[in-house]
């Protein structure tokens, strides 16, 4: 079967060095870039159920035991709870210690605050490569269409001939390096722009669960319930983890 002398396989095997170099390079952005959008989609995808089972299995259970099951494990919801029953346990322990330099209410606060803190900067983690790939992929294709065009203009002078039969193919090589760097920085940008709402909405449910679980350790009611409106949906008890 005889190849096309203006497709993908001509530019690989005319090109050199460098254009060969960008080709790799593009391929590289483009399977990291793919890699992390579908990686943190399955996280976040993950993380959401977490946060249904937070706004509702949670406060539905009778015990502080039973809601951290319901929670799972290795999310942020479960590491904020977790975060919690340590403080409050911890202060506690310690009440002799700790009373004259925090409350119970500033304690908690300090322990829930950074375990979402650090939910967030996961969350955050590989959304930088996105950035990147999304900003510069465009400049590293235009630079093997640039050089490419450079060489196809050397070899037409070299030759002297510059019939349309001579530059199309060529200039078309070396624009297929524009295509490929859109092409793998658009992807790269519309992942980066969906994954920034899905991490918002979901650290937007962290903090509030913080919040409810900061009244509930500090008053033994959830935030916007009071506490004789149901059963253990309303009331925990520390000591019953």
């Amino acid at each position: 079967m005889e190849h096309s002398p203006y497709g993908l396989e001509s530019l690989w095997m005319q090109g050199d060095w460098v254009t060969k170099g960008v080709a790799i390079m593009l391929l590289v952005m483009s399977i990291a870039s793919w890699y992390v959008i579908v990686t943190k989609a399955m996280q976040l995808w993950r993380y959401r159920r977490a946060g249904r089972a937070a706004g509702h299995a949670f406060w539905d259970t009778t015990s502080l035991t039973e809601g951290l099951a319901t929670l799972g494990k290795n999310n942020p919801f479960a590491d904020v709870a977790q975060a919690g029953v340590g403080a409050m346990r911890h202060h506690t322990a310690h009440k002799g210690h700790l009373h004259d330099q925090l409350s119970v209410s500033d304690w908690i606060t300090l322990s829930l605050r950074q375990a979402i803190d650090e939910a967030s900067a996961e969350l955050q983690s590989g959304m930088a490569v996105l950035a990147s790939v999304a900003s510069s992929a465009p400049f590293v294709g235009l630079f093997g269409t640039v050089w490419g065009i450079y060489h196809a203009l050397v070899a037409i002078g070299t030759s002297g001939q510059a019939g349309i039969e001579k530059v199309a193919g060529p200039v078309g090589e070396a624009l297929i390096m524009t295509a490929l760097g859109l092409a793998v920085a658009i992807p790269a940008a519309f992942g980066y722009n969906a994954l920034v709402r899905g991490n918002k909405s979901l650290l937007a449910r962290v903090n509030k669960f913080g919040f409810d679980l900061h009244a509930l350790f500090v008053t033994g009611a959830r935030a916007e319930q009071s506490s004789d409106a149901g059963t253990g949906a309303k009331l925990f008890a520390i000591r019953g983890a």
